[in-house]
């Protein structure tokens, strides 16, 4: 049997119309009531509005979750399993949702919270680099105040997080093929999160995490875990800490994982892997279809 690892993307992978296919599934439909109680506003509205009113954190990230939570648990539902979970920021929640950590309810309602720390954050940006030397760049990063390395997403490509005058220092320093500044209101995944990081620990704290039923590796540490006092430490560093998907690529190929599915729109994380890890199989799921196919 082809050993399989399921991945979940994250903020940014977002895209108008992402699950309204669901609405036909009755078991989905009434998840989205649910999460409609829980959030106060309507998912499928949502993601079948403009592009910009779903970028925006405060509804992306809840919209995520609870769209790549209902593929995974049709999917489960039809009798798939894999042999390890990981997912790209937001998305680890929804593996850690998946792995049964926490229930749908219990990861919506964290997620809630996340996303509006997350977009009430100021003063700080996030600008991904592509096609650059990675000893220059991480030698100006550990020099310049106020940046850091915030997603190492593979070998050529990754997102730095700081102030927009110690990113600007940075590009000044180091010669980059292309620069994307991103449509974010902070710097996720840097320590000027630190205030949104302890009010979302005194939320996180109370929470009652059970071991992982699927081993899940973390963005904070890329080695799998199904300890639940682990996988909760992990997520509460995780939002000032880096995403370090170019380990967990690897780390999935030094496992054995043979075949990694992509659950939830876009297809960012195969794309990653298969730059890192071009013998892996790659498959994406972002709709019931897939699932049937």
């Amino acid at each position: 049997m082809t050993k399989t690892a399921w991945v979940f993307p994250g903020q940014g992978s977002q895209a108008a119309g992402m699950g309204l296919d669901l609405l036909n599934i009755p078991a989905a439909k009434e998840r989205f009531a649910q999460a409609e109680r829980i959030l106060g506003w309507s998912v499928p509205q949502i993601c079948g509005s403009q592009e910009d009113k779903l970028s925006r954190t405060f509804y992306t990230q809840p919209c995520l979750y609870v769209v790549s939570t209902l593929l995974a648990e049709l999917m489960l539902h039809r009798g798939n399993k894999p042999e390890l979970l990981a997912g790209h920021s937001l998305g680890e929640y929804v593996a850690l949702c998946t792995a049964g950590v926490f229930s749908f309810e219990v990861g919506l309602n964290l997620v809630k919270r996340r996303a509006e720390l997350m977009d009430q954050a100021a003063g700080g940006a996030m600008t991904a680099l592509i096609g650059f030397d990675r000893q220059q760049l991480e030698a100006q990063i550990k020099h310049i105040p106020d940046v850091v390395l915030a997603n190492d997403n593979h070998a050529s490509q990754v997102v730095i997080s700081g102030t927009p005058a110690a990113i600007e220092a940075v590009l000044e320093r180091v010669k980059v093929k292309r620069v994307i500044p991103l449509n974010v209101s902070g710097a996720f995944h840097s320590p000027l999160m630190a205030t949104a990081a302890a009010e979302f620990q005194q939320v996180l704290e109370p929470i009652v995490f059970q071991p992982a039923q699927i081993p899940v590796l973390s963005n904070v540490d890329p080695t799998p875990a199904i300890a639940a006092d682990s996988l909760k430490q992990r997520l509460m560093e995780q939002m000032t800490g880096p995403v370090r998907w170019r380990e967990i690529s690897l780390q999935l190929a030094s496992i054995g994982i043979e075949q990694v599915i992509e659950v939830g729109p876009g297809k960012v994380l195969t794309g990653l892997i298969k730059r890192t890890c071009p013998d892996i199989g790659l498959e994406n799921v972002s709709s019931v279809a897939e699932i049937s196919a």
